[in-house]
């Protein structure tokens, strides 16, 4: 019986932490990231834009981090890179951000 139940625990512990795969790097008390998400053939831009936005322990989150509102708040038409920065110390405050480029 204690058998079993050692069993039963290991699996369900198993199964709950597949989940916790990332798509990218994730430290445990600070992350510092920036990872690309999109480019063109045509590296050369003349304009940046960017958009933020912010969560506070995964419970309240706000902000707009399209691509559209970076696009127009660096005056760009044609995008040429789309760029994104996390950062987060703890988990309490996570700031994401929208860096696109282009003409």
């Amino acid at each position: 019986m204690k058998k079993t139940l050692q069993a039963i625990c290991v699996t369900g512990s198993v199964l709950a932490l597949t989940g916790c795969v990332s798509s990218m790097p994730v430290g445990a008390i600070i992350t510092d990231v920036e990872l690309p998400i999109a480019a063109s053939a045509n590296g050369s831009y003349s304009k940046t834009g960017e958009a933020t936005c912010v969560s506070y322990v995964g419970m309240v989150a706000k902000g707009d981090c399209s691509i559209e509102t970076a696009k127009k708040n660096g005056g760009i038409r044609s995008v040429t890179s789309v760029d994104w920065h996390y950062d987060t110390i703890l988990g309490i405050i996570n700031t994401y951000k929208i860096t696109v480029r282009g003409n």
